[in-house]
């Protein structure tokens, strides 16, 4: 049976990226032999022209282009209504913000073509911020463990049908990226040595709403699925280490110091669970 890759997009209000995203996906390089491709596009409560730029995009041959429309916002009901209409055996969950390189989904689509589970991502690169303070913190954050080892999968996740039997629908969480990378064993995963471009939110407001929402995203998987922890390999940075960062980048530490002290206190604070930071 010919293999088959879904790349999935879910996409609210996303009208200013849409178009860059799936030109950087039909730009890609060529499937392994005998791999077909679609796109889904899940539009989901959007009141912009997301899903018109979408359908205007033009797929290369061997490329499929769906776009669905769901009245209802939210990217876990959109995930679920993607898993249902996907038919690929291999599934990519691509942001609409992120920019693959050419090499990308081929790489992924290569890593995944086998029977037993398995997950694998790409090397995540942070284009350089507009703001002072993003570009610090973001240069202090990508020497951290979690980015500088292992496979994170912000971004860019994908899988495998059998590894995707793990769960059933997706339940609704804030981080649907650790969820699904915790579903496999640090053995499970792997890397590409392809790129792709990941934008970090701009200024210090944007960056303590998103971080509290990725703090809040581990926390709420740790306490809802402990036993998905046991597959947590990000190692903690020591004294030593934080020691070694502080004086390799002073103003870096200084910046997400700031962010992780006021991701502690009211400051910015929204009652929204999912907060896009831009």
């Amino acid at each position: 049976m010919t293999p088959h890759v879904s790349v999935l997009i879910p996409a609210h209000n996303e009208a200013d990226y849409i178009g860059s995203c799936l030109q950087a996906v039909f730009a890609s390089d060529p499937l392994p032999a005998g791999m077909t491709a679609e796109v889904l596009v899940l539009a989901n409560g959007c009141t912009d022209a997301t899903a018109e730029l979408a359908r205007a995009a033009v797929p290369p041959e061997g490329w499929e282009l769906q776009v669905l429309e769901l009245p209802e916002g939210g990217k876990l009901g959109a995930l679920n209504a993607g898993d249902a209409a996907a038919r690929g055996d291999l599934l990519i969950y691509l942001d609409a913000d992120v920019q693959v390189s050419p090499e990308l989904i081929a790489q992924i689509a290569a890593a995944l073509d086998g029977r037993a589970p398995c997950y694998a991502s790409g090397c995540p690169q942070v284009p350089p911020a507009r703001s002072l303070v993003t570009r610090a913190y973001a240069r202090f954050w990508m020497r951290l463990p979690f980015f500088s080892g292992g496979v994170p999968g912000f971004g860019v996740f994908a899988m495998n049908r059998t590894g995707r039997q793990r769960w059933g629908v997706w339940p609704d969480i804030i981080a649907d990226d650790i969820f699904a990378r915790l579903h496999f064993t640090p053995q499970e995963r792997v890397q590409v040595t392809a790129s792709y471009s990941w934008p970090m939110v701009e200024g210090f407001r944007n960056l303590v709403k998103v971080r509290r929402r990725q703090n809040a995203g581990v926390a709420e998987v740790a306490e809802s699925w402990p036993q998905l922890m046991q597959n947590e390999d990000t190692p903690r940075v020591g004294p030593g280490r934080a020691l070694r960062l502080l004086l390799r980048d002073p103003a870096g530490f200084l910046a997400y110091a700031a962010v992780a002290l006021a991701v502690k206190t009211p400051l910015f604070a929204s009652r929204s669970r999912w907060t896009r930071g831009r």
